[in-house]
């Protein structure tokens, strides 16, 4: 994907920016939306307003053909995370790229094998990249200083699963995959792994599901800005709800991401719910400009709300007073622009009290 040289370049478009790099200059895509992605993925019979199911089956490292029973993970710590401008030293601004190694023998956590400070580095192109700011720039390593982190005895736990999972939006044709929204998108929450369902609004025929951005772990918050990024393999279940009365009560108006794992709800919301919709013309830019926790909290609220009535009948009392003493409100992200506020419920909260059963066609 990212063979790059003076005379090729594999895929010259890495991003949904304009293909002529007008904005930075930084190349063709500018950067925007820099997931890969697999997908996307048309489902027959799929209409907006039904509800698309997501199992995820299994998660599994890809292991590297050049290091036979082994697998690699990056970590950066970048210009957009939340730390950069909160260092210590408020005057060194700095990215550091960290290199981690699994075993594939025994992959249930990464160690860290070295790490380097960013340099200023020029692409094949001739252009230069001062920051991470474009997808796949070769890295000259002779103008970076190695620090070895192999023996500091620091083990990352796995949390396998896809930061990006999006249905397409209705709104706009070319969109930034780093901000989420109804639509799904970069929730980056760790939380959609192996036996875990994701509940996704259709907004197009067919859905156009797509997946993608493999971590091998990441915390809530996701604070300096990414993830373990590494090469995942999984295997989905889709599932069709169609709109109606045979549709499952607990997803009827859903319009935000929803995770079942096999004991708890995870409510997912963002700053902005349907930023495509409610910022305008500008809104792929306005929306790293206008996100807040504070409005993710209250968007969080409103629609744990709204699933809990729904899908146990009972009334906003009720409801209230369960949520202050059984969900648990966690920040998703603050590294994807429109930052996340997921709330977590467990299912033994409702005792015998069941939610409808679900119908679905495979």
């Amino acid at each position: 994907v990212f063979d790059w040289s003076p005379e090729y370049k594999r895929v010259d478009r890495r991003g949904a920016g304009p293909a002529n790099a007008s904005i930075f200059g930084r190349g063709a895509g500018e950067g925007f939306g820099v997931h890969i992605m697999t997908g996307p993925i048309y489902v027959r019979g799929a209409e907006p307003g039904d509800l698309l199911e997501i199992e995820f089956v299994e998660i599994r490292p890809r292991p590297s053909a050049a290091f036979p029973g082994k697998a690699f993970a990056s970590n950066v710590s970048a210009w957009w995370g939340y730390q950069y401008h909160d260092l210590l030293d408020r005057d060194a601004k700095r990215e550091t790229v960290t290199i981690f190694e699994i075993d594939m023998r025994c992959p249930a956590a990464a160690r860290p094998l070295y790490s380097y400070e960013w340099q200023p580095q020029t692409d094949p192109f001739g252009v230069v990249h001062a920051t991470i700011d474009y997808p796949g720039i070769p890295v000259d390593h002779s103008k970076v200083s190695h620090r070895d982190l192999s023996g500091s005895g620091v083990r990352i736990p796995a949390r396998l699963h896809f930061g990006c999972i999006a249905v397409a939006p209705r709104e706009a044709d070319l969109v930034d995959s780093i901000p989420p929204g109804y639509f799904g998108g970069n929730i980056d929450n760790w939380r959609i792994g192996a036996g875990a369902k994701l509940y996704l609004p259709v907004a197009v025929q067919g859905a156009l599901l797509s997946l993608g951005d493999g971590h091998f772990a990441q915390s809530d918050g996701e604070i300096n800005g990414t993830g373990l990024e590494c090469s995942l393999t999984g295997d989905i279940i889709i599932k069709l709800h169609k709109a109606g009365e045979g549709c499952p009560a607990f997803l009827r108006g859903l319009n935000s991401p929803l995770i079942e794992t096999q004991h708890s709800w995870v409510i997912q919301s963002f700053s902005h719910p349907n930023y495509l919709r409610d910022l305008g013309s500008n809104a792929q830019s306005d929306v790293y400009k206008t996100s807040t926790i504070d409005l993710a909290l209250r968007n969080a609220f409103r629609q744990t709300r709204r699933f809990i009535m729904q899908a146990y009948d009972l009334t906003e009392d009720e409801v209230l007073s369960i949520m202050s003493l059984a969900a648990d409100f966690g920040i998703t992200q603050v590294a994807d622009g429109n930052f996340g506020v997921h709330a977590t419920i467990t299912k033994a909260v409702f005792g015998e009290r069941q939610h409808s059963q679900r119908t679905a066609r495979p």
